[in-house]
């Protein structure tokens, strides 16, 4: 069993304000997809400027952090924070869905892209390679707050967190899902999309292994108290939410490549 390394969630205070880690994971998430697409945004459109470049960026910011804090508020305890509102304010304290998230990254960058005269999907296969610094990132931030650990097992890099109050060796899901979710879908993405590409198909595929990742890791995730297994006595919210992104992401694979077939390819 490895022991959970004590991190303090709030990494350094000025005076009466106090900065968190989580927080900073995902300015570092941000300030990463900013320098990414600056590394291809001659391919996108040479035309564009850093400055509309950081305008697109800034917008998708507003939609992870707004979509993923209602999002979460949403689907996973509205309950609670009908009860109090406040709590919709503390995103310090973790609680944002991904699923929420992308809802509003997809709102904000068709808004975007509505305004600069770029088709929605067009700007998403731009965007979709991006996304998973900042997952990988938010990952990280769960686990400095010990948050959405993993069910009891007795491999041997278990850790027992200072949040359960079982105090049993777990699953550390939260680096499961920053290896899946970041590392392994940045990889599949960045490569893929290296190469000319259908449009919608690096889109598709974003949704399709998200899902796929997402849905695997939820197995030896703890689902959210407030909710429990929904069915089955297994499945949770996350592979409920994931199901769809499943199916709309082959599907919109297997349209890019109907609609506009590789060269060469059979018809």
């Amino acid at each position: 069993m490895l022991t959970y390394p004590q991190i303090d969630p709030v990494a350094f205070s000025l005076g009466p304000l106090q900065v968190h880690w989580y927080g900073l994971m995902y300015l570092v998430g941000i300030g990463g997809a900013w320098a990414l697409a600056s590394l291809r945004l001659n391919s996108f459109d040479p035309t564009w400027s850093k400055e509309k470049l950081s305008d697109l960026v800034f917008w998708a910011s507003i939609g992870v952090i707004v979509g993923g804090r209602l999002g979460y508020v949403l689907f996973y305890d509205l309950s609670a924070y009908l009860h109090n509102p406040a709590l919709i304010l503390q995103i310090w304290k973790g609680g944002m869905s991904f699923h929420g998230g992308l809802v509003g990254v997809l709102l904000c960058c068709w808004l975007f892209g509505r305004r600069n005269g770029k088709g929605f999907f067009e700007l998403m296969d731009f965007v979709a390679p991006l996304v998973p610094l900042g997952l990988g990132m938010g990952r990280i931030g769960n686990f400095i707050n010990a948050e959405l650990w993993g069910k009891p097992t007795d491999v041997p890099w278990a850790m027992i967190f200072p949040t359960d109050p079982a105090q049993l060796p777990r699953h550390p899901s939260q680096l499961y899902q920053c290896v899946l979710e970041g590392l392994v879908l940045f990889a599949i993405l960045w490569i893929y999309s290296s190469r000319p590409r259908p449009t919608m198909a690096v889109s598709g595929m974003f949704l399709l292994c998200y899902g796929i990742f997402r849905f695997i890791v939820e197995f030896v995730r703890m689902p959210d108290p407030q909710l429990g297994y929904l069915a089955f006595g297994w499945l949770t919210m996350g592979q409920v939410l994931c199901l769809p992104m499943i199916l709309i992401g082959a599907g919109l694979i297997a349209w890019a490549y109907h609609r506009q077939p590789l060269p060469g390819a059979a018809r």
